[in-house]
């Protein structure tokens, strides 16, 4: 059994300790928020077609000219794009399978083109980002089916991509999807090929955790409805929400690779990270994890210093595991 130890600092949860600056952009995220609509009253795709536009909460910027796109088709028979960041020293020592979050109904893999150009170049790993499909229009399990595919095939060497070391990981619902991913690629196929995992602010418990139930109304980024919203899109009606098919807080996670899990403590999801981590830990799997004071869910979006030091230590830690023989 691997040993794991995880430390945590109590100061980081005391909001008189919070970075200045994250609580003043807490403040304006809160104001922002209240001065537009409610998402849920608008149709999908036009609160999807506003986020890609940069009109919604998150901002999104330039698209990168020069990533690749490759076309894989699925097992059953579908195009599945993936959008390819190669470091620009043309030097790679593997692939980091990226999958976007956006709560399993919005988000696209070109939303995130500026922090996967960056862990490209500041890691040295080649960066696959998955463009699954969307629910409502495809609930539960297309968005894994997509994924999975895309993991099979890169760690069988059918993507054309480097495969020396290979790490998986992704934000919110492609947190979520990244360890299902895993899981599934474990049971179904009986592989196990990612050395690491980089997962970052995680709805892991789609029957909701205590601090996303006891959140309430208050949007910052997310609220309580807003989950409980995303989950009845993704979720078929006749699945439980504790099946750990949709929920990995409850699945058996023998075989999953060390992980460093990411949260801000101002974000609704922190029992998620806080729990898996220890579920992590408890499985005899090394697990590091990383708390940011003050953080709203994925504070890492929004320009801030804080933002850049958990970026910089995700990229570390990548980096690091890349250097630990297999």
């Amino acid at each position: 059994m691997t040993k794991s130890r995880l430390t945590i600092d109590p100061s980081v949860f005391d909001p008189d300790q919070a970075d200045p600056e994250l609580v003043a952009l807490n403040r304006k995220i809160i104001a922002d928020q209240k001065a537009l609509p409610d998402p849920w009253s608008l149709p999908v795709e036009t609160v999807r077609k506003a986020r890609r536009e940069g009109r919604g909460i998150l901002p999104i910027g330039p698209r990168e000219k020069n990533a690749e796109e490759i076309i894989h088709i699925g097992a059953a028979g579908r195009e599945i794009p993936v959008r390819v960041f190669r470091p620009r020293d043309g030097q790679t020592r593997g692939t980091f399978l990226h999958i976007h979050g956006g709560g399993w109904v919005y988000g696209g893999a070109d939303e995130s083109d500026g922090r996967l150009r960056r862990m490209a170049d500041n890691t040295g790993l080649t960066v696959a980002s998955v463009e699954y499909r969307l629910a409502p229009e495809f609930p539960h399990p297309a968005a894994l089916h997509d994924c999975t595919d895309i993991a099979v095939a890169l760690a069988n060497g059918y993507m054309n991509l480097p495969r020396g070391y290979l790490a998986i990981g992704g934000e919110s619902a492609g947190a979520h999807l990244a360890v299902l991913t895993m899981l599934r690629v474990r049971d179904e196929y009986g592989m196990t090929p990612f050395r690491a995992a980089n997962l970052v602010a995680g709805c892991y418990d789609l029957s909701l955790t205590p601090s996303v139930r006891n959140w309430g109304k208050e949007r910052l980024v997310l609220n309580t409805d807003d989950i409980m919203e995303f989950v009845m899109r993704f979720v078929p009606e006749s699945q439980s929400l504790k099946d750990p098919a949709v929920s990995p807080l409850y699945a058996d996670l023998t075989g999953l690779p060390p992980a460093l899990f990411s949260c801000g403590t101002r974000d609704l999801l922190l029992d998620d990270t806080l729990f898996m981590a220890m579920r992590w830990m408890a499985q005899g799997i090394e697990a590091q994890l990383s708390l940011t004071n003050g953080g709203c869910h994925v504070f890492e979006t929004f320009p801030s210093a804080a933002g850049e030091r958990s970026l910089d230590t995700m990229e570390a830690y990548l980096r690091r595991r890349i250097d630990i023989p297999a």
